[in-house]
């Protein structure tokens, strides 16, 4: 995959460009399907790196010995992209026991990498730098993606109509929440989110006619979230899909 290279300015986040964000989202993405890595990899990548790292990192270039790292001053978008790889790696380590490789990693940069090539020891160095800026933090147990399969699965197990219910099109949902960052800020409540996500696809999944499960109030009631707050995300959810179909 093929990407202008751009230098990205010394306090990049504050001022990157929804497209330039969009851009290093859409790396993430194709690098994930590129490794064919298992969804809760990929999901726990883009929490490391959107959720954490991008709105961590103006704080961590401001100050500290680290800051002035190579990678980071200036920050070009062969950075970002080699910490979105970054962000694939350690999240493989965390929920796989067969971990991607470094040479699988390096294959791929140096094939969609185009303007910086990175050795083995840039990859070590980025890692510690990553997890630096997450200030070594890396749970990915309160992840959207873990609690909307925890809900698809008890709905299947409680209601005919959840049968009905694509998770295929719960996951594109969550890809699609990731494009502006407004939308992304849903992902601060996992839990709400996922309920919010499953109640959408109940309602663009399930024939008009077969509404006969009380799909809100049972979310409401297995997650513990106020049923306004799910109602206010569903509102947004659907119209950001409506936006983008």
């Amino acid at each position: 995959m093929k990407m202008e290279h751009r230098l990205i300015e010394p306090h990049p986040i504050s001022t990157l460009s929804s497209s330039q964000r969009l851009s290093t989202i859409e790396f993430l993405f194709h690098s994930a399907q590129h490794l064919q890595v298992s969804p809760v990899v990929k999901y726990s990548a883009l929490s490391f790196f959107a959720d954490r790292f991008l709105p961590s990192l103006p704080s961590f270039i401001g100050g500290g010995a680290n800051s002035a790292n190579w990678l980071l001053k200036p920050l070009t978008e062969s950075a970002l992209q080699l910490f979105v790889l970054i962000s694939l790696w350690i999240s493989s380590k965390i929920n796989e026991s067969g971990p991607i490789s470094v040479s699988r990693l390096k294959s791929l940069a140096n094939k969609s990498i185009k303007e910086q090539h990175f050795t083995t020891p840039n990859f070590l160095e980025a890692e510690v730098l990553f997890l630096q800026v997450l200030n070594f933090e890396i749970g990915s147990t309160n992840i959207a993606f873990l609690f909307l399969e925890e809900l698809w699965i008890q709905i299947r197990g409680v209601a005919k109509v959840g049968e009905l219910i694509n998770f295929e099109a719960c996951m594109e949902i969550l890809d699609l929440l990731y494009e502006k960052e407004e939308t992304s800020l849903l992902y601060r409540s996992p839990h709400s989110l996922a309920a919010s996500i499953l109640v959408v696809s109940y309602v663009m999944s399930v024939p008009k006619q077969e509404w006969e499960f009380p799909v809100l109030a049972w979310a409401k009631f297995v997650t513990s979230c106020k049923e306004e707050d799910i109602v206010k995300k569903v509102r947004q959810i659907l119209k950001h899909v409506f936006e983008h179909s």
